[in-house]
């Protein structure tokens, strides 16, 4: 692999990495901490995500508990959780948060493929936005003639191929996460 690949690799790894992050944030009926670790909070005059505030688990499939370090924070955690729009309503229970997750319907489902649909697309996007600064540095370094045209028409074949790597991957993280969202 030549150096200009393996030095963009980790620029195909980050936005593969940041899709995993947004879809583990979608709904798909089960309670899973991602759903609320990165709401913003206000707390301590500044604003805070909760997983640096709270300890957050799951006690069933369908409750995510939050276990505030700072018991004083309940109220704000709970604020930011009804105002983050996410759709869950947090209980205080004691010194803790419950959330129940509500039963999904099947407009939900589909309003959460389509949203996944389009973190799909957008990763695509930066993927071939990747690709193209690549071929840019290789159509420069053949003008300073550090490569010669053959080795350009290498390197864009083996981009080309990286690009679509990275792009099946990010079909087969897709069509897991739909199951996932249309398991009823």
């Amino acid at each position: 692999m030549h150096a200009i690949l393996v030095e963009k690799k980790p620029a195909f790894e980050a936005a593969l990495l940041h899709l995993q992050k947004e879809l583990g944030q979608l709904r798909t009926g089960r309670a899973t901490p991602a759903l609320v670790e990165n709401i913003s909070v206000s707390a301590y005059d500044a604003t805070m995500e909760i997983k640096g505030l709270a300890s957050i688990s799951t006690a069933d499939a369908k409750t995510i508990v939050i276990d505030p370090w700072d018991k004083s924070l309940l109220k704000n955690i709970e604020k930011g959780i009804r105002d983050a729009g996410v759709g869950l309503s947090p209980v205080v229970d004691s010194t803790v948060i419950r959330i129940l997750m509500p039963q999904m319907t099947e407009d939900n489902r589909k309003a959460m493929v389509k949203k996944m649909k389009e973190f799909l697309e957008e990763t695509r996007v930066s993927l071939r936005q990747v690709r193209e600064e690549i071929r840019g540095e290789v159509v420069d370094m053949e003008k300073n003639k550090a490569v010669s045209e053959d080795e350009k028409f290498k390197l864009f074949d083996e981009v080309d191929k990286m690009t679509k790597e990275y792009i099946d991957k990010v079909e087969e993280t897709g069509d897991t996460k739909e199951k996932e969202i249309m398991t009823v």
